[in-house]
């Protein structure tokens, strides 16, 4: 070891820096730059998943790994490629892919990690939270808040596959988790074309006098892919006949809320579906928290940091901390995004920066 100058470190330098290891200590100004960057600096890497080659390797997967106890689920994650080591898309999300052949039944269990499905194509499946079979359609949002009992069944001969959303490495990381098995197959076998919670819950402005106390998540089972669809068309027709209805010019976009809050889904995890227009682009931003994107329908370009993406139906993307994202369409582009908002602005550290937005400010 040696000084800054060049000098050897005196015999008591040296011997105080091996008592630190040895006492397993770290003196912070060998390591400040990590401890406390100039700006966040993530280990997760900006990175594309072809929706066709997983949907391929699902399939495979489904033919050659029986879905059961033990195993519990045919889902496989998004391995951020600079998380090695881990299933983790962000240091906060997990998120995977899950099959589920003709027929079959994913057992019923529970655990205390949020968890969502988004579905981009196909039907069939019923997905049953606490005892009410809930469908899964194409473009609906389903929500299964933790600690509630859920499985899966499929009524038809033919596979589906799904994106599955979970607060996984957050959890991990804080040490929060339970898990806990349930029954062999599903408590409810029954295939309703609309669950119980959304009898109860899903009616634009009206809630049940019956359930009044706030929820930590929304008590409504599925978001269906009609009225988001047709809430984004609003906003864009509204914006055609001048009025003010969307995000940045022929940019539309939702947030799924918990009614009985008027917050996030689940107090870990935002939703949101966002609808750019053929030919419009969204300007550059950097935001403090990571997010998961998949392109629902349509065409178009992602720029993460320097490096443009194309995108097709499907695709799945990662944001990280502080990459600097943009999205291009060339088709209607639609697109579903999770991140971790809630956390992030729970704990005061959200942050967002436009360049573009910044050095008009400054001209």
């Amino acid at each position: 070891m040696q000084q800054m100058d060049g000098r050897a470190d005196s015999p008591e330098l040296v011997e105080l820096y091996e008592d630190f290891e040895a006492n397993s200590l770290a003196p912070l100004w060998t390591q400040r730059d990590d401890l406390m960057p100039l700006a966040p600096a993530p280990q997760a890497m900006p990175h594309v998943w072809r929706w066709k080659t997983l949907y391929d390797i699902a399939e495979r997967s489904g033919r050659l790994v029986p879905v059961g106890r033990g195993g519990e689920r045919r889902a496989i994650g998004l391995t951020n490629p600079g998380l090695p080591g881990t299933a983790y898309a962000t240091p906060t999300l997990w998120a995977a892919i899950q099959y589920l052949g003709g027929h079959e039944t994913a057992p019923e269990h529970r655990h205390s990690q949020n968890a969502f499905r988004f579905v981009v194509e196909g039907e069939g499946v019923w997905t049953v939270v606490n005892g009410d079979p809930v469908a899964m359609r194409r473009g609906d949002l389903l929500l299964t808040p933790g600690w509630n009992f859920h499985g899966h069944h499929n009524d038809t001969p033919n596979p589906m596959a799904w994106i599955d959303g979970l607060d996984i490495p957050f959890s991990s990381a804080n040490d929060v988790g339970f898990f806990e098995f349930g029954a062999e197959r599903v408590t409810d076998e029954a295939s309703p074309d609309i669950s119980r919670s959304e009898r109860l819950w899903a009616y634009p402005g009206l809630r049940p006098l019956s359930s009044l106390d706030a929820l930590p998540s929304s008590p409504i089972a599925a978001y269906r892919w009609e009225y988001t669809d047709r809430a984004l068309r609003e906003q864009l027709a509204l914006e055609d006949e001048g009025h003010p209805a969307t995000v940045e010019q022929g940019h539309a976009a939702i947030r799924y809320t918990n009614p009985t809050t008027g917050g996030d889904v689940m107090s870990t995890i935002r939703c949101e579906f966002h609808r750019i227009r053929a030919g419009a682009r969204t300007p550059a931003r950097h935001e403090v928290g990571s997010s998961v994107w998949q392109v629902f329908e349509g065409s178009g370009r992602v720029t993460l940091g320097e490096t443009v993406h194309e995108l097709d139906k499907g695709d799945l993307f990662v944001v990280p901390s502080w990459v600097p994202w943009s999205l291009e369409a060339e088709s209607e582009f639609d697109l579903f995004r999770f991140s971790d908002a809630p956390i992030i602005e729970r704990l005061n550290f959200a942050r967002t920066y436009i360049p573009s937005i910044s050095k008009e400010q400054s001209a």
